[in-house]
């Protein structure tokens, strides 16, 4: 079910038998010369989605925009600074929450977002606590990157090993070369990508890895790959998402 598809008549009536909602999020960013820059958004969105129908659970929009700031040198990256951030998701949260949303499920892209999500999801506690919410001790919220998920992680390495890197890696260019084949990159890398992790500030950042990627060979992925990666990370994130649904 896709909030954004249903009246509120709908999510009235979901509301009677479900207090959870899956909010998946990536950011809009350079992925290396052939990663989509929304690579993150895509693959979250898309399995978020799929968790939705087999766990008979609302899906709310992709939200799409994160926090990128170090991508930020590379054309077409677009990035919200960590305050804003937390502002948003605490609204995002606030509204649904008003509606009597109680469980709030990210199924998340990007790896830049998760240290704002968690610093947003004690904001909005205490902010749901100042404004009165009636059960706003109920609100819980949780964090679940797919590309984390121990299986798809597993996986990952087997198929590519140390080459996975750990930026405009293969098994997310993969992924989103299964959900858009027509999107397919092509194009010679050079072979002396940094395998160095350090993350500062966007013009650093690019000094440091030119191409846009972090230790990691995108040319290694393939659709085939990609719909296994999606299949295993939509089997595990269910069973996350109705064990967090479940938790008191």
């Amino acid at each position: 079910m896709l909030l954004h598809l249903s009246t509120w008549h709908d999510v009235e009536a979901y509301l009677d038998r479900s207090r959870g909602i899956i909010l998946p999020i990536g950011s809009t960013e350079q992925h290396g010369p052939t990663g989509l820059i929304g690579t993150d958004a895509i693959c979250a969105d898309a399995i978020a989605r799929r968790v939705g129908e087999i766990a008979d659970a609302i899906v709310a929009p992709p939200i799409q925009v994160g926090m990128a700031l170090h991508h930020t040198a590379f054309p077409g990256s677009i990035s919200l600074r960590p305050s804003t951030m937390i502002l948003m998701i605490r609204d995002y949260l606030t509204s649904l929450a008003k509606a009597g949303f109680r469980k709030f499920f990210f199924i998340n892209g990007h790896g830049g977002n998760v240290a704002t999500l968690k610093a947003a999801f004690s904001e909005t506690y205490a902010h749901l606590a100042d404004i009165g919410i009636p059960e706003s001790h109920l609100v819980h919220c949780q964090v679940s990157n797919w590309y984390m998920c121990s299986s798809v992680y597993q996986l990952a390495k087997q198929l590519y090993g140390d080459q996975e890197g750990s930026h405009a890696t293969p098994s997310e260019v993969a992924l989103t070369q299964y959900l858009y084949p027509e999107s397919i990159k092509h194009t010679l890398l050079d072979e002396g990508v940094s395998r160095d992790r350090q993350i500062y500030g966007s013009i650093d950042f690019r000094r440091r890895y030119p191409d846009g990627r972090m230790g990691s060979n995108p040319a290694l992925a393939t659709p085939e790959h990609g719909q296994q990666f999606y299949e295993l990370a939509v089997k595990d994130l269910t069973d996350a998402y109705l064990k967090f649904l479940a938790a008191a």
